[in-house]
């Protein structure tokens, strides 16, 4: 019997642990012990792995399909290598660009049994393995079968027997929550329950990582308040040199008081905890007006060399010599106080992840208002979005931009390309424009379309943007983009700049945030 070492082998030369947060594993047997674990692993392709301990390693194959309870269902299986037995208790994300990345989760684990044999080893090499499984969603006897010797050998077939487990129709996809954290892959992605560290023991190795991060404390936000122009404030455990707090970036509405950089530092420290889900493990543009809303801002990208080090940064490999290298990626309240104190009013996410950049994970549409365009016209224009969804089977909810229009953004598996999502959008865009012409234009140039709205669709492209959930917006008062349930539609006090950095935390303390429903969901896209 080769050692762990030697049975491992395969598995350590495809992997870069110094990229990777997958473990190693250990050199040698960890004991004779029956764990199985099965992994949702959304890489190049969606699919799941299946692992047996066996002799001091985790046999692995690949299901595209998942595992299923269905005696009727015959589920292609791909012999893979083995495994660390560490690997059973990992969940994260595998860096895009490194072997196999893509999030993971634990969708099942329990124990295993070898059936009608005392050496399971030799019942794999003679391609015909019976076994008992004892996990949290499957359980009863499957079997594993090597139907031909001919070829490279790694295809086998997965099958449930009928037994007192057996489900007809049984489908692993509508049970997507991992065993282990309650997380879904979308979950795992935008914030990683933990990391793995190779260079520790395995008992040290898997390190917490906060999933949702307390917004800044009483004690902060009075540290904050009391601190000078400038000087050093410290939240969420990172240290943060502040500048010219009292100066005002944004004016007051009627007899309201001005924000100042203080008071917009305070709101994003505030609203982290709603607002990072929306912004974690993406790329992020910003909107900046360090002079204040009264001089022109800029668009900007660039994470610059004196930013403080913890910040997260992506380098996109893609871009040209000339483009933007080092995109920020938001993972904490001090990151988002950071921006704030460099002048960074509008948060702009992108749409896709960093770990799969070329897929994006939502499909936006905006109704940019025209001059002639009322907001009853607006809401008209939104309803008829529900509408589509509806009869569509998709899920998607609106967002008042802060500003004067209204969005609407459906959460989709990231499997279609930015074309494929585009030309989606365009196809629905236009097809509830023909429902109300007299309101809508195409034309691509506001100063041609008559005063009416552009149902825009062409934000469903890399690297282009829409402003994310709770931003703050350069108009006086300091406006947020706030989601919305589409009942609220129907809401005669609702405008689209009616929340303020000074009454959306009391909104989303009354009421939630009806887009976290939607952080759940990954939904493909129907033929129209």
């Amino acid at each position: 019997m080769d050692s762990a070492a030697e049975r491992l082998a395969k598995y350590r030369a495809m992997r870069n642990f110094d990229k990777t947060a997958e473990p190693s594993g250990a050199d040698s047997a960890g004991g004779t012990g029956n764990r199985f674990v099965v992994h949702r692993h959304r890489a190049r392709r969606r699919h799941y792995d299946l692992r047996l301990e066996l002799n001091g390693v985790l046999v692995s194959w690949a299901v595209p399909k998942g595992p299923t309870l269905d005696p009727k269902a015959r589920r292609m299986a791909v012999h893979v290598e083995d495994h660390p037995l560490e690997y059973a208790d990992f969940e994260g994300v595998i860096p895009r660009g490194e072997y196999g990345g893509g999030d993971v989760i634990v969708w099942d684990r329990g124990s295993w049994a070898p059936v009608d044999t005392d050496d399971p080893e030799q019942a794999l090499a003679d391609g015909n393995l019976h076994f008992d499984l004892f996990g949290e969603k499957l359980a009863g006897r499957f079997v594993l079968i090597h139907p031909s010797r001919d070829g490279d050998g790694k295809q086998w077939l997965l099958l449930h027997k009928q037994d007192e487990h057996a489900t007809a129709g049984w489908d692993a996809e509508e049970h997507l929550k991992s065993v282990k954290s309650g997380l879904t892959n979308d979950e795992v992605a935008a914030a990683p329950p933990a990391r793995w560290r190779s260079d520790l023991p395995a008992a040290e190795a898997e390190v917490p990582l906060k999933t949702v991060p307390a917004p800044a404390s009483e004690k902060e936000l009075t540290a904050l308040r009391e601190l000078g122009a400038s000087g050093t404030w410290q939240v969420a455990g990172r240290q943060l040199k502040l500048t010219n707090l009292n100066k005002v970036l944004i004016p007051g509405r009627a007899d309201e008081d001005p924000i100042t950089k203080r008071e917009l530092i305070e709101y994003y420290t505030r609203i982290a905890p709603t607002m990072l889900p929306y912004l974690a493990g993406r790329a992020l543009n910003t909107h900046r007006f360090p002079g204040g809303i009264g001089k022109p801002g800029f668009w900007h990208k660039e994470v610059p060399g004196h930013a403080p080090k913890w910040l997260h940064r992506w380098h996109y490999a893609a871009a040209e010599p000339d483009d933007v290298q080092q995109y920020l990626v938001p993972s904490g309240v001090a990151d988002l106080a950071w921006l704030a104190n460099f002048g960074a009013l509008e948060l702009h996410a992108w749409t896709s992840r960093t770990s799969d950049v070329e897929h994006p994970t939502w499909a936006l549409f905006d109704i940019d208002p025209g001059p002639e365009t009322s907001f009853d016209d607006v809401l008209t224009l939104a309803r008829l979005h529900r509408t589509a969804l509806e009869h569509l089977g998709l899920a998607g909810l609106p967002k008042v931009t802060g500003q004067r229009g209204i969005q609407v953004w459906v959460p989709v598996e990231p499997r279609y390309t930015y074309a494929e999502t585009r030309a989606w959008t365009e196809t629905v865009s236009k097809t509830i424009g023909r429902t109300l012409p007299d309101l809508v234009s195409w034309a691509w140039h506001k100063d041609r379309r008559g005063g009416r709205a552009r149902l825009d669709y062409t934000q469903n492209v890399l690297n282009k943007t829409l402003v994310a959930p709770y931003s703050v917006r350069p108009r006086p008062g300091a406006p947020v983009s706030v989601p919305l349930a589409w009942d609220e539609l129907d809401d005669p006090d609702l405008t689209p700049d009616r929340w303020t950095v000074r009454t959306v935390l009391d909104r989303v303390a009354e009421t939630g945030d009806p887009f976290a429903a939607l952080l759940n969901v990954a939904q493909r896209l129907p033929q129209l």
